[in-house]
């Protein structure tokens, strides 16, 4: 039979292990599924004080389609995706040197089309190919055709940005540098971290546009040359409300933006070589440019790294020394080297 203290110590370490329990990221428990039983939750139910009224009286969480139309009927354009608000959807051209803006009529636009249909597919007869050929154009009415791209560049129809307002879309296009005349080398190589191109990732230039889905006009455009940003599926860009951030591969260069309520571009910082604005000024005062010499200073040369690669550098070393394991102190002397 167990001693007092035994049973004391076993009721405290199941205190313990509980505690440990509830410290743990808990499964996200899936609701019933069930049709009957959501109903009569939905009756019955009461939510705690507050809850909005959307929340509470939730139901439709799949609505599942009763109606199919294929081989729809387009216009000669690149479809991409809605506004985030779903009042317009983007298309580009088939030059891809314009953005297409179609304002979204509703589901209910195509009810007088699809009235006296019965099954769940069109068919092949007079009517299925009536169906077929204006949908599209029931759905989606062309607003604006924007020229966007300039002389010589193409859009790029995997990236689109929206701001939170939904007014604005942020585009890209770009072309290859040409061969001749090749760009000079100090417009290649801008710092001592820039990257030496190769034939399978050519430089380009790159620009990026501000469209005005509302007026249907171009509002801003950032010329980035010979350059590498990818900008399909938005890799080398990112938008955080009105802030744009684009990552230069060749140059190892971040370029931030603010995106005004007029569609505008702002130089807010450019993050490599220097991370302040007043880094410059304090390495001037040391730099070769006080030197005495009249040899034109090129950061190229430069034999010291530069303050982004010195705070990703600085970061992983007190990253590792926290932690104080050797495995981590080796992983930071290689990432080092």
């Amino acid at each position: 039979m167990p001693l007092l203290g035994e049973q004391n110590t076993d009721r405290n370490t199941r205190r313990h292990c509980g505690s440990d329990d509830t410290d743990k990221i808990r499964p996200r428990r899936i609701p019933n599924q069930n049709i009957v039983h959501r109903l009569q939750q939905r009756e019955t139910n009461s939510c705690k004080p507050g809850t909005h009224f959307h929340t509470a009286r939730v139901f439709h969480q799949n609505v599942f389609p009763n109606f199919t139309v294929v081989n729809v009927e387009k216009p000669p354009c690149f479809l991409r995706k809605f506004s985030p608000d779903g009042q317009h959807f983007i298309a580009f051209s088939a030059d891809q040197t314009s953005l297409e803006i179609y304002q979204f009529q509703g589901p209910a636009a195509t009810e007088a089309l699809l009235q006296n249909i019965k099954g769940s597919l069109t068919g092949n007869d007079e009517h299925s190919q009536n169906i077929r050929s204006s949908i599209f154009s029931k759905f989606f009415v062309l607003r604006h055709s924007v020229n966007v791209a300039p002389s010589g560049e193409h859009l790029n129809r995997e990236c689109s940005l929206f701001t939170d307002d939904g007014r604005y879309v942020i585009v890209g296009s770009a072309v290859y540098v040409p061969e001749e005349p090749y760009p000079y080398f100090f417009d290649v190589y801008r710092n001592n971290e820039s990257v030496s191109p190769n034939p399978r990732s050519p430089l380009e230039d790159y620009s990026l546009h501000v469209v005005d889905m509302h007026l249907g006009i171009l509002c801003d455009s950032r010329q980035f040359k010979c350059d590498k940003i990818f900008l399909s599926h938005n890799q080398g860009l990112y938008l955080y409300r009105n802030i744009l951030a684009v990552l230069s591969v060749q140059q190892q260069t971040i370029h931030i933006f603010q995106v005004t309520s007029e569609g505008n571009f702002i130089d807010v910082r450019v993050i490599g070589r220097f991370c302040y604005e007043d880094d410059a000024l304090v390495l001037s005062a040391v730099g070769p440019d006080n030197s005495g010499t009249s040899q034109q200073h090129r950061p190229f040369r430069e034999t010291s790294i530069n303050s982004l690669k010195h705070r990703l550098l600085a970061f992983l070393w007190r990253k590792a020394r926290k932690d104080g394991s050797p495995t981590a102190m080796r992983r930071d002397r290689k990432s080092v080297v």
